[in-house]
């Protein structure tokens, strides 16, 4: 699908607002990429699935990068990402043949949306600020032997392979904060690497499913990744020259202010 509404104009505005999210997702690793999606759905009219279908391919195709430099690193956990898959693929599936049965109805599926959307993104918000003290929790806390809690972190997978698919948020700050939770024990870096790599096959998945049924703007997608790429790299230059508190008390009120333009479009 090609948005036949795209213009020159509109292209350059969603460029620049890409870059800027990619800067953001640069500086602080987690959590702007929630940004996407309500964006294009309040900022340029899109309708919610489309929004969605795309921004999933555009997070999934972006995580790329990051996800191969964990794997080379050893920031992956394996049986905690199993786990966490063997959920979320198959409530991703389970979500995806929901949307299809829909079919095309876009204003049905924006009516399913926009509420769990609204939701997430406030989640994100209120993740994003907490996250460093979690963090700095489990580094203060004495160092335990990893035990591994699957019927957990398969529960939480089917929640966040429903919630991603359906809304393109919580793959970040949402599955961090909630692997902090389960694992205090692991490392801050393998928890992110973890994330940040079975983020990847689960936001792609969803993407493709949305685009069995017509919901991915092609032209949107390019542009955006036209516009973020660069940011990502100013922005990952940038980390040290900003406190990491204030850019996560920023990036959290613009995704509680997403949330209530998202919530307030019914």
């Amino acid at each position: 699908m090609i948005s036949e509404l795209f213009s020159i104009e509109t292209a350059g505005l969603m460029a620049a607002a890409g870059f800027i999210v990619g800067l953001l997702v640069g500086m602080t690793g987690v959590g702007a990429g929630a940004l996407t999606t309500p964006m294009l759905i309040s900022g340029f009219g899109i309708a919610p699935a489309v929004a969605v279908g795309t921004d999933l391919l555009f997070a999934g195709l972006t995580k790329s990068g990051g996800a191969w430099r964990h794997h080379s690193l050893g920031h992956v956990n394996w049986p905690i990402l199993g786990a966490l898959a063997a959920g979320s693929i198959t409530a991703t599936l389970l979500t995806l043949a929901a949307l299809y049965h829909l079919g095309s109805g876009q204003g049905d599926i924006g009516q399913l949306i926009r509420p769990v959307l609204a939701f997430s993104l406030l989640i994100s918000a209120i993740a994003v600020p907490v996250i460093p003290l979690m963090i700095t929790r489990s580094l203060e806390a004495p160092t335990r032997p990893l035990k591994m809690r699957p019927l957990a972190t398969m529960s939480f997978g089917l929640v966040l392979g429903v919630v991603v698919t359906l809304t393109s948020v919580g793959a970040g700050a949402i599955g961090v904060a909630v692997l902090t939770l389960l694992y205090p024990m692991l490392r801050p870096r393998h928890i992110v690497g973890t994330d940040i790599v079975h983020a990847v096959p689960l936001t792609l998945l969803s993407g493709l499913g949305h685009m069995s049924v017509g919901h991915i703007d092609f032209a949107v997608l390019g542009t955006l990744l036209i516009g973020s790429l660069p940011g990502i790299m100013i922005g990952s230059r940038l980390t040290s020259s900003l406190p990491d508190w204030l850019l996560r008390l920023v990036l959290s009120a613009v995704l509680g202010w997403a949330a209530f333009l998202v919530a307030t479009k019914f």
